[in-house]
């Protein structure tokens, strides 16, 4: 969907069409939820901080966001989807994936289904969704954004390489600012860069995940849609009225603790057969840098104290100054298995790409 909190908000309030809209909750602590078109324009974007959309566009209106209005609207949403397909693997309320090989409606091609659920989606709730038809997941998730908004991007098998070959290779799955920069210093700033470097130096440089690394570049992925994403964490945060420091956090990590360990007690009565043994403990500093912290033990702990305590014992693994301040904390547990399948593992610390070695 295209920016889509701010497009319902367009949608049913005339008068904020053509201006620039912010969802977000006023004040120093809260952050961008998503940003109008017109908004963008002037440099906002999703989880800034509020006061800075604020600076960069001071005649942005400010909407307080209403989550149970978007949840609805993305339930019509994915009733059109399966009109088309059963496959379907939600990645929020306004972003999926969708396995087409085979329809509900017989029409012809990817394309031509694509082209009739962002026509329906349109007529039904007024909105605009744009679609990238591909392969596979990763490009058609690439290929979703290149013509936003209200756009279809096609990448047919034949077009993959050499598509993919100028992109900056931020752009792939799993490279984040640090792997961006490590590759960078060898001067890799491409996909068709990371290529030169063949599968025996990437693993190399990273494990397992530099032959994954490879496949990518050439366009490989073989990840299926999946219906029914099982549950990979369950965790609380919160962002506080003023930033503190790291032996202030007790009180807060012990609340989340709880809500946590409810939200782990309500899965498991789902699926009383998934375990999980990894604890999390989140950070966001004042400079709004995020860190994790985790710990895989042979046995989750007996419950909501226990959990707590082993994520206040995670500030131990934290490195950073002192006096550094903290305006976010989050608790988790994650790891999730089922119970003929789980081991114990090393302990882990948690980040949004593999540790380098």
């Amino acid at each position: 969907m295209d920016a889509f909190y701010a497009s319902v908000e367009q949608r049913d309030d005339p008068g904020l069409r053509g201006r620039p809209v912010v969802v977000a909750w006023r004040g120093a602590r809260s952050v961008v939820c998503a940003a109008s078109y017109e908004a963008r324009k002037f440099g906002v974007r999703s989880a800034m901080p509020a006061l800075r959309a604020e600076r960069l566009c001071p005649h942005a209106v400010f909407v307080a966001p209403d989550f149970p209005r978007y949840k609805a609207v993305s339930r019509q949403v994915r009733g059109i989807f399966a009109r088309h397909t059963e496959l379907i693997e939600p990645l929020s309320l306004d972003e999926a994936y969708l396995d087409v090989t085979e329809t509900r409606t017989g029409l012809p091609s990817a394309t031509a289904t694509a082209e009739a659920i962002r026509a329906a989606i349109r007529e039904e709730t007024g909105l605009t969704a744009s679609a990238g038809v591909a392969p596979n997941k990763f490009l058609a998730k690439i290929a979703s954004d290149w013509r936003k908004p209200d756009g279809l991007f096609v990448l047919k098998p034949h077009q993959v390489e050499a598509f993919l070959t100028p992109l900056p290779v931020g752009r792939l799955p799993g490279v984040g600012k640090v792997t961006e920069r490590r590759l960078g210093k060898l001067g890799i700033a491409t996909v068709g860069d990371l290529r030169t470097l063949g599968q025996d130096r990437l693993e190399a440089m990273f494990g397992r995940w530099g032959a994954r690394l490879h496949r990518l570049s050439h366009g490989i992925d073989d990840n299926p849609v999946q219906p029914e994403r099982p549950t990979m964490q369950v965790s609380s945060e919160d962002t506080f009225p003023d930033d503190l420091p790291l032996d202030a956090l007790d009180t807060h990590i012990r609340r989340l603790a709880e809500k946590t360990w409810a939200g782990y007690q309500r899965e498991r009565e789902r699926d009383p057969q998934r375990i999980a043994r990894t604890v999390v403990l989140k950070l966001k500093t004042a400079d709004f840098r995020i860190l994790t912290r985790s710990l895989t033990l042979p046995a989750l702990p007996a419950g909501a104290q226990a959990l707590a305590a082993v994520a206040c014992g995670l500030r131990e693994r934290v490195d950073l100054p002192a006096d550094t301040l903290y305006r976010l904390v989050g608790v988790g547990i994650s790891g999730f298995t089922g119970t003929e399948d789980a081991v114990a593992q090393s302990d882990l610390f948690g980040a949004d790409e593999p540790p380098l070695p």
